[in-house]
């Protein structure tokens, strides 16, 4: 399934397997003047291909290694020809079968190992230049990419809600909390931020500090907590609540209790 919406000069396409008719998960890729960012997963990459063909592609740059944001890379190479990118750290992490979880499979589908290059810190298409910003906390090897006069702000998986309930298990909040504010602190006249999920946020300042803040407070009261022998859950419980549906259908791989534990695992 694909949905493509329109926002100033940038094209979103929003990617999701089809189940009854409906979409099961939607992931965002963004074309704008040749550049394509995230190539979404291998289950919708032939959509994507069919789409792009025509379109004066010339390069790709993957924002991290997830299977739902890296699943056309060998497709676009095949078809299109064209050169992709990542950031050092996670060039190697694309060129690599992942260990996927069911609900990751059947969800996105296992991404083909693809050799992608280094990015350089700027990649400059015909009418804008683009800077490659590290954004460490989703995962490794994460990166925003930015169009400094437009304001644009690409940012991956870094951001998708002001008050997130729920994290994977290696997301680490404090990593996410900086890379936030350094995104906050960019000499742009606006922020915006066009997210993995196909949100997109005009005012992106005001969202990441909300964010921020946000997980900066939780991160508080759960240290507090746990000086007085709380445990993950009871914590959770006490701040959360209810763990969300996702728990149980990724097997806890996206959870409350996994944000607990990343407040837990910092030194701050």
């Amino acid at each position: 399934m694909i949905e493509i919406n329109h926002f100033e000069e940038v094209t979103q396409i929003k990617l999701s397997r089809e189940m009854n008719g409906k979409p099961l998960y939607w992931a965002a890729v963004y074309l704008v003047d040749g550049l394509l960012i995230d190539t979404g997963p291998k289950h919708t990459a032939e959509e994507l291909v069919n789409f792009l063909e025509g379109r004066n592609v010339k390069f790709a740059v993957n924002t991290h290694h997830h299977e739902d944001h890296i699943g056309a890379n060998y497709l676009l190479q095949q078809r299109l020809g064209i050169e992709i990118f990542a950031y050092t750290k996670a060039v190697p992490l694309i060129n690599q079968v992942p260990k996927l979880l069911q609900y990751q499979d059947m969800v996105w589908g296992y991404p083909q190992p693809t050799k992608v290059s280094p990015s350089p810190d700027r990649i400059d298409t015909d009418h804008f230049h683009f800077n490659i910003v590290e954004t460490p906390g989703h995962t490794v090897g994460h990166i925003a990419v930015v169009e400094p006069k437009k304001g644009w702000c690409f940012t991956g998986d870094l951001f998708v809600t002001e008050k997130p309930k729920a994290f994977r298990p290696a997301e680490d909040v404090l990593e996410i909390i900086r890379s936030m504010r350094k995104l906050m602190e960019l000499p742009t006249d606006r922020l915006i931020l066009f997210t993995g999920l196909g949100r997109i946020v005009q005012d992106g300042r005001a969202a990441l500090q909300s964010c921020a803040d946000y997980l900066e407070d939780l991160s508080q009261r759960v240290k507090n907590l746990a000086k007085k022998g709380l445990s993950v859950t009871a914590i959770r419980e006490e701040l959360i609540g209810e763990d969300s549906s996702l728990a149980l259908l990724t097997e806890g791989d996206f959870s409350a209790e996994n944000l607990i534990r990343s407040v837990l695992r910092s030194k701050k």
